[in-house]
């Protein structure tokens, strides 16, 4: 195997791996928004995922120096497209069944390869759109799109997909430069940034009306964690630091319409966590489009050990 092959299947790895993590976010903030308000979750989330970040990654990569970077501009563009993101698909997740938002948040990848096209100057060929096209038919099984499935809510996880594929493709456009220590410290750093501040000044609920439920779930007023609730927010900072990191450093290294279908394993991890955790059996709708999604995931691999083209990298650009 080449050592561009290898430098490849280490990023595919990370991808399946972040998949693996933001599933268990999904599920635990889900757990979660029944009672505590969004910039809460993220908060408490930050404040673990900060120090493992800071403590055990920077180090490993080399010390603080990896945290600089040269496109700051570029960095706040990415931070502003991942606050929009978790505000739109959480709001989304928490007011909808949790499979149908997953499904929707899907188009994620689609999207990524679209932009990467636009704005990285990719050319995925034809077994790579294949897969993306093939996994994300796969989605549509699952969702079943009809008049109940367009509704308000709906639009809310789709958001949340438009806003992850751009941070995913400026990602990709400033690994070039940055480390993926520093392409997750500057999201982390936003979200403890905003969150403390929309508690500061909406944590007393005065702006929760009970009108809307998704207003309500991002305004609600601070209520301290239950003693068994902590456990909840400790593993939401241990899997979005190490989920991050991966998910950085996927884009760094592949191309962004290869990872992207990697991303579909989420999935079927939702279905699997249907069942371990709401007691929800899949019909056969979701097992076929479950199994189109991972196949699409095996297709991208297996092009991907069969070709020994160096993976594009674009030039970073410097934005500061």
């Amino acid at each position: 195997m080449s050592d561009t092959m290898k430098v490849s299947l280490l990023g595919l790895m990370a991808a399946a791996g972040s998949a693996i993590c933001f599933s268990i976010i999904d599920v635990l903030v889900k757990f979660l928004s029944g009672d505590y308000p969004l910039y809460q979750v993220v908060l408490l989330r930050s404040l673990v995922a900060m120090p493992i970040l800071l403590l055990i990654i920077v180090p490993l990569e080399g010390g603080f120096h990896v945290l600089r970077t040269r496109q700051p501009k570029l960095h706040l563009i990415r931070c502003c497209a991942v606050l929009f993101a978790n505000i739109c698909f959480y709001t989304g997740l928490a007011t909808m069944p949790m499979a149908d938002a997953v499904a929707i948040a899907f188009a994620t990848p689609l999207i990524v390869t679209l932009l990467s096209v636009v704005l990285l100057g990719e050319r995925p060929g034809i077994w790579r759109w294949s897969a993306v096209a093939v996994g994300f038919v796969g989605v549509l099984i699952i969702m079943r799109p009809g008049p109940g499935t367009f509704q308000a809510a709906a639009l809310l996880p789709f958001f949340g997909a438009c806003g992850y594929a751009t941070l995913h493709v400026l990602t990709r456009r400033a690994g070039g430069a940055d480390s993926p220590a520093a392409l997750t410290f500057y999201p982390s750093l936003a979200f403890m940034t905003v969150s403390a501040l929309v508690g500061l000044t909406t944590g007393d609920g005065r702006f929760a009306t009970g009108d809307s439920a998704a207003l309500d779930f991002i305004l609600r007023a601070w209520i301290w964690p239950a003693a068994d609730d902590w456990w909840a927010f400790v593993a939401l900072g241990l899997t979005a630091s190490i989920g991050g990191y991966l998910i950085s450093f996927a884009y760094r290294q592949c191309e962004a319409g290869l990872v992207a279908p990697f991303e579909y394993i989420a999935m079927p991890l939702a279905v699997l966590w249907g069942i371990l955790v709401f007691q929800e059996w899949p019909d056969l709708p979701i097992w076929l489009g479950s199994g189109l999604i991972i196949g699409a995931g095996l297709v991208s691999l297996w092009r991907e050990t069969r070709n020994n083209r160096p993976p594009s990298r674009p030039r970073p650009r410097s934005t500061g």
